[in-house]
C-alpha cells in the first residue's frame, strides 16, 4: 500500500471536513475495499479504528494511514468480529482513545460459496459467523451509545440477488439488509441511521478467489463470469469511496439498500470501470415530453412509497428491489440519466431499465388484483397503471 495521490473522493461534491470529528470503526479495513473506504473516511475528516482480523494487514494498513493522515487519527485493533470478546475490546479501546464511536461500517466478510446441496454446515457456519453474527455483535456493542448521544450511523454491507452457487454468502449478506432495515425501524426518530450498501462487482483478492469457484461450478471461466457482470463492476477505490460517502449522506439512505454506484453518482463521480452505458446521453430526437411523463409518474409513485408507514415502506422497497434489481433511488437516478442532450446515443441498457420499470408496474397490477375487493377501486387502479405502462411503451418506441 504505497503512498498515493489524493483519494478519489477528493473529486466529489463533498466537503473535505464533511465528517470532521466523527469516529468510525471499519471492520475488515486491512486491505481492499475496507482500506480504501478508510482512506476516504479519513480524507472526509473522520477519526478511524482499523478493525482487522489479520494482524499483519492491520499493522500495515494502520501504519500507512497514520503516515498519511496522522497518528492521532488512526487506531488499529486486531479484531475477529465473530468473537464477542474481540468486539467488546474494540468498543473499550476505541472509547478510551476517542471517547465514543459514531459510525460502524460492517465491511468484514467471509466469501463462502458453493452449491447448497454439497456445502457442509461448518462452511455455512463460517459465513454466518462473519456475515451475520459479527454485525449483530457490533450493533449490540455500539448502537446503545449512539442512541444515548442521539447520533450515529450503522452501515451493513449487502450482496443480494440469489446468485447460483453463492448461497452460503448471499443468504447471510441479504440478512444484513434485513438487519439494517430492522434497526432503521427500531431507531426511527432517534438520530441514529441504519442502511445497507452493496459494493458491486469489485476485483478484490477475495472476490477473485470466490468468483473462480463459482465460475467453475457454472462451467464457465472466471473471465466469462466477470464479463457477465461487467456493467456492475467498480474499482476497489471506487467501491470504497462509495462506502465512505454514504456515511456522509446517511440521512438520505436511512432504511434503504443502496450501492456504491448510486452513491458515486450522488456525489458527482462517474465510474471508470465497466460500461456505464446508462450515463451515455440520450439522442436528441427522444421526445422530452414522453420522458418527462415517465419520470413524473415514477417520482410521484416513489414519493408515495416513502410516505407510507415504516412497515409498508420497507416491504415496498424490498419488493421493488426484488423485481427490478435496483433500489427506488437508483431507478430515479437511471431515469434522470436518460434526459436528452445535444449529442450521443442511448444504448440497449436504457431500454433494459425502462423494461424493468414496466415489469414492476405490471407486477403492481397483479398485486392490486389480489387484494383490492372494491370493483370500482380495482378498475380505477388498473386503469392508472395501464396509463403508466403506455407512457413507457411510447418512450420505448421513440428510442428505436
Amino acid at each position: 500500500m504505497p503512498d498515493k495521490e489524493p483519494p478519489l473522493i477528493s473529486l466529489s461534491t463533498l466537503r473535505q471536513d464533511a465528517l470532521k470529528g466523527e469516529v468510525v470503526v471499519v471492520t475488515g479495513a486491512g486491505r481492499g475495499i475496507g482500506y480504501e473506504a478508510s482512506r476516504a473516511l479519513l480524507w472526509l475528516g473522520a477519526n478511524l479504528v482499523v478493525a482487522e482480523i489479520d494482524g499483519a494487514s492491520c499493522t500495515k494498513a494502520t501504519s500507512v494511514l497514520q503516515r498519511e493522515f496522522g497518528t492521532d487519527r488512526v487506531l488499529g485493533i486486531r479484531t475477529d468480529v465473530g468473537k464477542e470478546e474481540d468486539v467488546s475490546s474494540v468498543a473499550k479501546t476505541a472509547g478510551e482513545r476517542f471517547g465514543h464511536v459514531d459510525v460502524v461500517l460492517n465491511n468484514a466478510t467471509a466469501l463462502t460459496v458453493g452449491a447448497v446441496r454439497d456445502t457442509g454446515i461448518d462452511y455455512w457456519d463460517r459465513g454466518y459467523r462473519v456475515n451475520v453474527r459479527g454485525p449483530v455483535l457490533l450493533a449490540r456493542a455500539f448502537v446503545p451509545g449512539m442512541i444515548e448521544r442521539k447520533h450515529g450511523v450503522f452501515v451493513c454491507v449487502s450482496s443480494s440477488g440469489a446468485a447460483p452457487f453463492m448461497g452460503p454468502y448471499e443468504v447471510f449478506k441479504t440478512a444484513q439488509v434485513e438487519l439494517a432495515n430492522t434497526l432503521s425501524a427500531e431507531l426511527e426518530g432517534s438520530g441514529v441511521y441504519a442502511y445497507a450498501i452493496g459494493p458491486g462487482i469489485v476485483r478484490t483478492p477475495g472476490f477473485l478467489e470466490g468468483g473462480s469457484k463459482v465460475a467453475a461450478l457454472m462451467g464457465i471461466s472466471t473471465d466469462q463470469l466477470l464479463e457477465m457482470n461487467r456493467s456492475a463492476e467498480l474499482s476497489i477505490e471506487e467501491a470504497g469511496a462509495g462506502f465512505a460517502a454514504s456515511v456522509a449522506l446517511a440521512a438520505k439512505y436511512n432504511g434503504t439498500e443502496t450501492s456504491s454506484v448510486q452513491v458515486l453518482r450522488d456525489i458527482g463521480i462517474r465510474s471508470t470501470k465497466g460500461e456505464r452505458t446508462l450515463d451515455q446521453p440520450a439522442p436528441p430526437e427522444v421526445s422530452a415530453t414522453l420522458l418527462d411523463k415517465v419520470i413524473r409518474t415514477y417520482t410521484e409513485q416513489a414519493k408515495g412509497w416513502k410516505e407510507r408507514n415504516v412497515f409498508q415502506r420497507q416491504w415496498v422497497f424490498r419488493d421493488f428491489k426484488k423485481h427490478t434489481g435496483m433500489s427506488v433511488d437508483e431507478m430515479a437516478s437511471e431515469l434522470a440519466n436518460l434526459k436528452p442532450r445535444r449529442t450521443g446515443g442511448v444504448s440497449r441498457s436504457a431500454t433494459v431499465v425502462l423494461n424493468k420499470l414496466s415489469s414492476y408496474y405490471k407486477h403492481q397490477s397483479e398485486l392490486l388484483r389480489g387484494f383490492e375487493k372494491d370493483p370500482r377501486k380495482l378498475e380505477e387502479g388498473l386503469k392508472a397503471i395501464q396509463t403508466w405502462l403506455d407512457e413507457i411503451q411510447d418512450l420505448l418506441v421513440s428510442l428505436r
